[in-house]
């Protein structure tokens, strides 16, 4: 149960590599909005094979809750006086848990090019499945959340990165709070809301000042993940047709 009813919880539903802890950094910039960096990551590390394989998994089973129900009632859905609590989260994050909770809270779902993606994420996880990207559960939670009669609102980092103004006004208005334009710049350097493994993840966005420039990938694609880009591809063009336009 919601004890601030005049809170707006929202959950920004990635995948890895993707745009979500510049968009964290973009919220902690608004006077009336407290943020949060993956705190349902314990809980799907300690319940996944993901906790052999992710860079520093034990620190964060060890520093965090590893019980996704507390998280979720205590956290989450828990008292705040903040006007807005900005979640950033990763859907694959949603296992062995109770999807009711969002019927409470506002939900985002940002999604990337797995072109993109995947030869990023590859870095640090090696041979990624379906499973560890994310795409197919992004597809799930949409449908999910429209049988609870939401209508999420769907961010695609590319058109988020063309013009960021535009894109975040949309979505201001499409969520129900008022734009700001201090979400399009913030500090150098770390916040103190990153999680333990920002040292494994964030480097590139504690360089930035604001958001990037949109930029193709170059190179080669890897042809070692050719099959999981198949796999991928599809979901992801459902999900970039509904997203907002730069």
């Amino acid at each position: 149960m919601i004890s601030n009813k005049q809170t707006t919880r929202i959950c920004l539903w990635s995948g890895p590599r993707n745009i979500s802890t510049a968009l964290m950094y973009s919220f902690a910039q608004r006077s009336d909005t407290h943020v949060f960096d993956e705190p349902l990551y314990a809980h799907y590390l300690s319940k996944s094979d993901a906790r052999h394989y992710h860079p520093g998994a034990e620190e964060v089973i060890a520093t965090m809750e590893n019980d996704g129900e507390k998280v979720v009632q205590d956290l989450i859905l828990g008292a705040s006086d903040a006007p807005v609590l900005f979640f950033k989260q990763m859907t694959h994050h949603l296992i062995d848990l109770d999807w009711g909770f969002m019927a409470q809270t506002v939900n985002v779902i940002l999604t990337r090019d797995p072109f993109e993606m995947l030869p990023s994420y590859a870095k640090q996880v090696q041979q990624p499945t379906l499973y560890d990207v994310g795409y197919a559960m992004h597809l799930e939670l949409l449908h999910y959340l429209q049988k609870l009669g939401q209508t999420p609102s769907i961010l695609d980092s590319k058109q988020t990165l063309l013009n960021p103004r535009a894109v975040l006004s949309q979505l201001c208005e499409q969520i129900g709070i008022p734009f700001d334009e201090v979400m399009l710049r913030w500090p150098a350097g770390a916040r103190p809301e990153d999680g333990s493994w920002q040292k494994y993840w964030y480097d590139a966005v504690h360089r930035s000042t604001g958001f990037q420039p949109y930029r193709p990938k170059e190179g080669d694609f890897p042809e070692g993940l050719r099959p999981l880009l198949t796999q991928c591809q599809p979901y992801y063009e459902k999900l970039a047709a509904l997203a907002i336009q730069a």
